[in-house]
């Protein structure tokens, strides 16, 4: 009876930590070569369905696409890879970069 105590909790502590991970999320900022409502519209239509895509702002104005993922999903180099294939130049963002044009 010892032993299945503590196989299950061990199970279970298995299981809370997956779960953990799983849930957490990273963000990515580019800078996008994007000229139009349109380019927008298709970032949007398409960059949201990527796997382990959570979150999307696509920003015309400052040019902008703010991707929260998750790393257990996808990374950024997938995301930069997405948006390339779409016809578009993305630059990674650092958050430094980011602060200093607003």
């Amino acid at each position: 009876m010892k032993y299945i105590l503590i196989i299950i909790l061990a199970l279970t502590s298995i299981a809370v930590k997956a779960e953990k991970s799983s849930k957490q999320k990273e963000t990515a900022v580019f800078l996008v070569s994007m000229t139009c409502e349109s380019c927008q519209n298709r970032i949007e239509n398409n960059i949201s369905f990527e796997k382990g895509v959570t979150g999307l702002k696509v920003d015309l104005h400052s040019k902008t696409v703010t991707i929260e993922y998750r790393p257990d999903k996808t990374t950024p180099q997938r995301l930069k890879e997405a948006i390339n294939k779409l016809g578009f130049t993305a630059m990674p963002m650092k958050k430094d970069n980011k602060d200093k044009q607003k």
